[in-house]
């Protein structure tokens, strides 16, 4: 195994969203991942965020399927389990059995609400916890309703990176300590943390609650997407002076109405209306060209069918084959020691408890509990 986490090793109890794009995240580094399936519901082949990992089901009903996880996790590094509060408790497989089979272990905990507070226990999705956090009511234009941000905010953003965040965090601490810790990654808070400089601009005065009506939401004519001839789009996000000031030589906006316009917030929507009539003028191609290489922040609204085939996703490498399908590369990039979309071994259960130091017997191996580890792409 290459990768900056080789050697480090993680559990994952089998779930969906976050869970398993942290695991990825972390198996694309390099680190040997095991998912528990439960008995009957096997997650091989589940998509991309599967990949990277060895499988095994195990009945969590039987003693000896918990008595194997908890045998596992003794070898282990990291747990990941995105279960309701109290449900791995009732396994017998909470933080204190855990903990006390093995002191270094990070046992990361992803759920929407947290692990405490009137909502944990209760049901909810990616839309649900970006509402609540402020995020949400905070996306769309103005006297429309809010827009959906797909589920990268909540499940991705302010889940699975916070969560991946909260295990290398503890990972660090404890090679000062030697002791790992309970990491309570809840979308709901990773979602707010995103939303910190909103949440502090609109405390101060600097932020309205009206969507589409502030500098980042839409509002601003300098900062928003222009339908061209075509049914194209270019995004423009020339903020600063120096960007704007380029904006106007290359469009030819002389008038000195555009002066102070960047401040003159009332007159923002006459702008905008004058840009879209701009934009309409030509396709999303030709507008290309015009601001090639001009300072200006306005690139082509992309289709997902169209990133692998821009000049600069196509030299990166960005977009690349998995199986029958294509996904982005490793992010970030590491000089050193990079990661790297990767199968990982195949091998039965004796093979994956001997590679993690574990002593196992015959029987523990030949359980009913256990069906034989199989293999992710």
């Amino acid at each position: 195994m290459s990768g900056p986490l080789a050697g480090v090793r993680v559990v994952e109890m089998a779930g969906k969203g976050p869970g398993p794009f942290a695991a990825m995240l972390l198996a694309d580094m390099g680190a040997d991942v095991v998912r528990i399936d439960r008995a009957g519901h096997t997650t091989v082949g589940s998509g991309p965020t599967g990949r990277g990992r060895r499988h095994v089901e195990v009945d969590l009903k039987q003693h000896e399927g918990v008595e194997f996880v908890l045998r596992l996790l003794s070898g282990a590094d990291v747990l990941i389990e995105g279960f309701r509060p109290g449900t791995m408790e009732r396994l017998g497989l909470g933080p204190d059995e855990c903990l006390c089979r093995n002191e270094r272990l990070v046992y990361a905990r992803m759920t929407g609400w947290g692990q405490t507070g009137p909502l944990a226990r209760a049901v909810g999705h990616d839309i649900n916890y970006v509402a609540i956090a402020g995020a949400l009511g905070s996306i769309g234009r103005r006297d429309a309703p809010p827009s959906v941000p797909l589920n990268l905010v909540g499940d991705y953003g302010g889940g699975a990176l916070y969560l991946v965040y909260g295990i290398m965090c503890s990972l660090f601490e404890r090679t000062r300590s030697g002791k790992g810790q309970v990491v309570d990654a809840a979308m709901v808070d990773g979602a707010a943390s995103l939303m910190t400089t909103f949440h502090w601009d609109r405390s101060v005065g600097r932020w309205s609650d009206q969507r589409g009506t502030n500098r980042l939401d839409s509002g601003a004519f300098f900062y928003d997407v222009y339908e061209t001839s075509d049914g194209g789009y270019m995004a423009v996000g020339c903020i600063e002076p120096k960007f704007y000031e380029e904006f106007r030589t290359v469009l030819g906006l002389v008038d000195p109405k555009w002066d102070s316009a960047q401040t003159d917030v009332a007159s923002w929507p006459e702008r905008k209306e004058e840009l879209a009539a701009l934009f309409r003028t030509r396709s999303r191609d030709e507008w290309c060209e015009v601001f090639d290489g001009v300072d200006a922040c306005v690139t082509p609204v992309l289709a997902l069918d169209e990133v692998s085939t821009h000049a600069h996703n196509r030299r990166r490498g960005l977009i690349r084959e998995f199986g029958d399908g294509l996904v982005p590369g490793v992010a970030p990039r590491l000089s050193r020691t990079p990661g790297a979309v990767a199968a990982r071994p195949e091998g039965g259960i004796g093979e994956l408890m001997s590679e993690w130091g574990i002593a196992v017997s015959k029987e523990a191996s030949t359980s009913s509990a256990l069906t034989p580890i199989q293999h992710s792409r």
